[in-house]
């Protein structure tokens, strides 16, 4: 845990590409995933994350368009390729979280290789920053990781959580603690090098506490576990109640 006495603000950034998914399900326009980020603002959001795949399965360009309305941060998460990059160029979203991406994924699997793909990745960032896109780059929990970022000049760098969330799903205490402690050591390397820190993946109101308790992290963020509970409470009050579990870990 961290030994703060001072908590910094956590923010939580909405992921509504689930609300596309159902969408897409019938080929139509309902559920509308801008209306689920207007309502996910309303309740506290503090900003709005969309995945434009390269498939389109949930999220469409439309959408990013649409959601650029919003009086929150636009959060694209896009793999680092030529056309991703041109269309973050062209919307200009507040920030473009860059991500590993398979056809065959259900989910994001795991952080980016920015160690192996430095050579690809740099001048991807390069152009994105340029354009006064704030660039983050979605990695594993490793202080390595956090000296490669710096090196490449991101800003921001998303700690992957699903090891952690499937550790603590499995009810695995040592396997939990583990994967917890990975957390603190990369978000206290990654601060102390000036990196500004997020997490996110898998989190859930049972999950959520020991991550937002770490002071190093900025911001949190969170789409399927509220989406999912949304079908049985509505997504004003799911985001209202992580908005309060967060709170509740970080300033007590």
């Amino acid at each position: 845990m961290s030994t703060s006495s001072s908590p910094t603000l956590l923010r939580l950034g909405v992921n509504i590409d689930h609300v596309a998914t159902v969408r897409n399900a019938r080929g139509g326009v309902y559920p509308d995933p801008v209306r689920a980020a207007r309502d996910a603002v309303a309740a506290g959001a503090d900003g709005i994350t969309a995945h434009l795949r390269e498939d389109r399965r949930h999220i469409r360009d439309a959408d990013i368009a649409a959601l650029k309305s919003l009086p929150v941060p636009l959060n694209l998460e896009m793999a680092s390729t030529d056309e991703m990059v041109a269309i973050a160029l062209a919307t200009r979203p507040h920030a473009a979280c860059l991500v590993p991406e398979k056809r065959e994924e259900r989910t994001t699997e795991g952080g980016l290789d920015i160690i192996g793909a430095r050579a690809h990745l740099a001048p991807r960032i390069a152009t994105l920053a340029q354009a006064g896109i704030r660039v983050s780059l979605f990695v594993e929990p490793d202080e390595a990781v956090m000296e490669a970022a710096f090196a490449l000049g991101a800003p921001v760098v998303e700690l992957h959580t699903g090891s952690y969330c499937e550790a603590h799903v499995a009810g695995d205490e040592a396997r939990t603690r583990h994967e917890l402690d990975r957390i603190v050591r990369a978000a206290r390397h990654g601060n102390g090098l000036g990196l500004e820190v997020h997490a996110g993946h898998g989190l859930t109101l049972d999950s959520v506490g020991s991550v937002a308790a770490l002071t190093e992290l900025r911001e949190l963020n969170i789409g399927h576990a509220l989406i999912a509970e949304a079908i049985f409470v509505g997504l004003r009050q799911a985001v209202r109640d992580m908005r309060a579990a967060m709170d509740r870990a970080r300033y007590g």
